[in-house]
C-alpha cells in the first residue's frame, strides 16, 4: 500500500518500523513539530521523527494540519490509507475524506473503554486487570470510529505505565500489520462500538498525580504505577514534594489517621483509607535523586504521628 504515517511519541515508532519492514511504501511522515524537552528546554524532535529519518523517509511538521496548506499536500500525496499512532492533533474530515481506504488508528485500549489521551495510564490507575490494542477507523468523534481487530493482556499486578506501553507498542505494530493485510484483502468486516460501554482517558494533567490519603491503599499504589513517567503520584513531606515512585499494598492495617508514616524494621509504611496501609518502595523528595523507602529512613528522623499532607 501507498501510506501516510502520522505519530510522534515513542509508542508510535514500533508500528513505523513494522510497516516498513512488511514492504509498504510510505510517502510521508507526518510529526509534531520539534519541542523543548527536559530541565534544560533543549529544542528536540520527536521519536517518530527521529526514526523516519533513519528510514530516509520524507517528514512533515506542520503546527496545524487542519490548515489549507497540508491538507492539500496530503490529497497531493493520494494514499491508499493513513496510520495514525499519537500524533497528537485532532485530524479533521477534510483529511479522513482522503485515502480510500481510511485512517487507520492504533488505539492503546479495548475500544469502547478508554477512549482519549492516555488509555494505558488510566487503565492501571483505575486498577484495571487486563486491557489491549484496538485498530480502528477515524471517524469525527474522539476515538469512536469503527473497530477492525483487537489483542488482548492482561495487566501484571506491579506492572507500571512504561513497561505495559512497551509491550502494547509492539503488539500494537503487529496488529497493524496484520490490519493492513486483511484490508487489501478484503477480508475484514469493521464493527461499530457500542457507544453505551464507553468510558474516557482523559489528557493527564499535573493535579491527577496528587494522592489522597484516604483513599484505600490500592487506589493509590494503582495511580503510582499508572501515572509514569508524568505526573506520578506525589504528596508533601515537611511542605516539599515527595514523590510515590514505587510502592505497594501492604499486608498490615493500621488505624493511625490516613497520611500518617508508620515506620517499620525495614519497612516504610503509610496509613491510607479503610484503615489500609500503603508500602513506600522507592521516593523522591523534590531537589534530590529517586532513593529507597529504607535510605529515607535513615536520612530522616521522623516525629511520632508524622504525616504527609496533600500537594498544593
Amino acid at each position: 500500500m501507498n501510506l501516510i504515517f502520522l505519530g510522534t511519541p515513542a509508542f508510535a515508532v514500533p508500528t513505523l518500523e513494522r510497516v516498513v519492514a512488511a514492504g509498504h511504501q510510505i510517502a510521508a511522515v507526518f510529526t509534531q513539530p520539534d519541542r523543548p524537552k527536559g530541565r534544560g528546554g533543549q529544542v528536540s524532535a520527536s521519536p517518530v521523527k527521529e526514526a523516519a529519518l533513519k528510514f530516509g523517509l520524507s517528514v512533515h511538521q506542520p503546527e496545524r494540519i487542519r490548515r489549507p496548506e497540508p491538507v492539500e499536500q496530503l490529497r497531493q500525496m493520494n494514499p491508499d490509507a493513513m496510520v495514525v499512532v499519537g500524533y497528537g492533533q485532532i485530524i479533521p474530515q477534510s483529511i479522513i475524506d482522503i485515502p480510500r481506504h481510511g485512517i487507520i488508528n492504533v488505539h492503546g485500549s479495548l475500544l469502547p473503554k478508554y477512549r482519549g489521551a492516555a488509555p494505558i495510564q488510566w487503565a492501571i490507575a483505575n486498577g484495571e486487570t487486563h486491557t489491549g490494542v484496538t485498530t480502528m477507523r477515524i471517524d469525527a468523534g474522539l476515538d469512536t470510529g469503527a473497530m477492525l481487530l483487537k489483542w488482548e493482556t492482561e495487566i501484571g499486578p506491579e506492572e507500571n505505565a512504561l513497561e505495559l506501553g512497551e509491550r502494547m507498542a509492539h503488539a500494537g505494530a503487529d496488529l497493524l500489520a496484520e490490519t493492513l493485510a486483511r484490508i487489501e484483502a478484503g477480508s475484514i468486516q469493521p464493527e461499530p462500538q457500542d457507544n453505551s460501554q464507553a468510558t474516557l482517558a482523559p489528557i493527564l494533567k499535573k493535579e491527577h498525580g496528587v494522592i489522597d490519603w484516604n483513599w484505600p491503599a490500592k487506589k493509590i499504589a494503582d495511580r503510582s504505577r499508572g501515572f509514569l513517567p508524568w505526573p506520578g503520584a506525589y504528596s508533601l513531606f515537611r511542605g516539599q514534594i515527595l514523590h510515590v515512585w514505587k510502592a505497594r499494598v501492604a499486608d498490615e492495617t493500621v488505624v493511625s489517621l490516613p497520611g500518617t508514616l508508620v515506620p517499620q524494621k525495614k519497612q516504610l509504611l503509610v496509613a491510607c483509607g479503610n484503615h489500609s496501609a500503603l508500602e513506600l518502595i522507592e521516593i523522591q523528595i523534590e531537589g534530590r535523586k529517586r532513593m529507597p523507602a529504607q535510605a529515607f529512613l535513615n536520612g530522616h528522623q521522623l516525629h511520632e504521628n508524622e504525616t504527609l499532607g496533600a500537594a498544593a
